[in-house]
């Protein structure tokens, strides 16, 4: 009897120390997982292990983090429970790799006075969106969905698809644009019939993705004085200059401003002399007429439309590493070409960027042509299809000017997508302001998981068999145990 209640309490014992230690057990487990979660979001221990490597920071980010001068701080605009989970983990990552930067989640429905805050005139600020802000420079960057993937064009189709993901391109373009103290500003001459900023808007985006300031602005205004700080963009101009913008413009050359002019085969050119006057200052001498491939050089136009140019990039200092990279096709819908640079005077240099094929023409466009084939008369290229210029002002400047025979290569989304356009356009911009390379050209990560292959399942098939054996030899060492008991 006694035996049976010492055993009982022997029994009871046992339990609670199990239970205790289940207790303890379970205790340490949590405890664990809140500290791993904690390291893990100060010092992003956690491994990446998706199949794009989407959380994953490269060498570029690494770098503008540890060079940050002013700290940032991101608003993540998302409702709770409707979070954007890869880019909440890469937030974490930036967080924990600078202590310069600073997140928070904020429901947009709950903090409506945040969205007027940093809403302006031609931006509004609207759920799943970032605000990137930098306090010391009262400079912020506006991040949409849009913003987080890139697209491509399908050849075939002509459709755009998702490319892949651009988390991290954004997110660091935008630390770098809040963090600089001067902004380099684009100024886009209006009032004489150039392309506006319905038309503009792809350029408009990548400039502001890449760290420029894009206004626009009447020459005609009394009040309005360029500065040689900025840069002038002429889109295709149809009416002339008057005498006292022309003068303006001069100044402003004297002074070392530089400017950027498209011109297209239809402008009229040769009715607006000052415009004219203000090309041929730099050496620019538009031609009459369109540029045609030649039917036999195939490699020169796109998809069988023969005044869809695909240039050959000269070598020069803005195009060096992009033909070195092999980043050098551009498309030039419709282009007007320009007498190749000859003898200039000796404050004046002139080069060639992009150039037709050899066996290409030139078509004067009139309304009683017959036919785009060569004709007896057409002249044979090769032709300049945009050219840069630098020249040595009166005053020891040095002003600079690019000008380019097709505005749908600087314009259009669709060449954006299909071209290397983006990355010439930059690099224009960037020699014509005298900035040093700002565009952080950080890889997009893969949209599309990589097809199955026989490779693929390797991993898997291993996983499977090397379970279900566990179990089996777990089973073989219990049932041998109780077969010696």
């Amino acid at each position: 009897m006694k035996t049976n209640r010492k055993e009982k309490r022997t029994r009871r014992k046992l339990r609670g120390m199990n239970t205790g230690m289940l207790i303890l057990l379970a205790a340490a487990l949590l405890a664990v997982n809140i500290s791993v979660t904690l390291m893990e979001k100060r010092y992003g221990w956690r491994g990446d292990y998706s199949f794009n490597g989407i959380t994953t920071q490269s060498r570029i980010t690494q770098e503008t983090l540890r060079d940050l001068k002013y700290p940032v701080h991101v608003y993540a605009l998302f409702s709770r429970g409707q979070e954007d989970a890869p880019l909440m983990e890469l937030l974490d990552r930036y967080a924990a790799a600078s202590p310069l930067f600073t997140w928070e989640q904020s429901d947009p429905g709950l903090n409506p006075a945040l969205l007027t805050r940093f809403s302006t005139g031609t931006q509004s600020v609207s759920a799943d969106s970032m605000i990137v802000y930098c306090e010391k420079t009262n400079r912020w960057r506006i991040l949409e969905p849009t913003d987080f993937i890139s697209l491509g064009m399908d050849t075939e189709t002509g459709a755009y698809t998702y490319a892949g993901y651009t988390y991290e391109r954004a997110i660091t373009n935008a630390l770098v644009y809040v963090n600089q103290e001067e902004i380099p500003r684009i100024t886009v001459i209006q009032g004489h019939g150039e392309l506006d900023g319905s038309t503009l808007q792809a350029f408009d985006g990548l400039m502001t993705d890449n760290h420029f300031e894009v206004v626009y602005q009447d020459l005609s205004d009394a009040a309005y004085t360029p500065d040689p700080e900025e840069l002038i963009v002429f889109f295709s101009p149809l009416r002339d200059l008057s005498e006292t913008e022309l003068n303006k413009l001069i100044a402003f050359a004297e002074r070392g401003g530089s400017l950027l002019f498209t011109c297209d085969y239809s402008d009229p050119v040769e009715e607006m002399p000052n415009y004219t006057a203000l090309l041929r200052s730099y050496g620019f001498l538009p031609m009459e007429g369109i540029v045609v491939a030649d039917g036999a050089d195939v490699n020169s136009y796109y998809n069988n439309i023969r005044i869809d140019l695909i240039p050959e990039m000269q070598r020069t200092d803005v195009t060096m590493d992009l033909v070195a990279s092999g980043a050098d096709t551009v498309l030039m819908p419709g282009s007007r070409a320009f007498e190749s640079p000859g003898e200039t005077d000796r404050n004046l240099t002139l080069l060639s960027v992009l150039q037709s094929g050899e066996t290409s023409y030139l078509k004067k466009v009139h309304l009683n042509m017959a036919t785009m084939e060569r004709e007896e008369g057409d002249r044979t290229g090769p032709f300049s299809l945009a050219l840069q210029a630098q020249r040595v002002t009166g005053e020891g400047f040095v002003s600079r000017a690019f000008i380019c025979g097709s505005s749908g290569m600087m314009t259009e989304e669709q060449i954006y997508a299909m071209t290397d356009a983006r990355e010439l356009i930059i690099r224009v911009a960037e020699y014509l302001t005298g900035q040093s390379r700002t565009i952080l050209d950080i890889e997009a990560r893969s949209a599309l998981r990589p097809a199955l292959s026989a490779r693929s399942n390797g991993l898997g098939s291993l996983i499977v068999t090397i379970m279900p054996l566990g179990v089996l030899l777990a089973a073989a060492v219990v049932l041998w145990r109780r077969k010696n008991l």
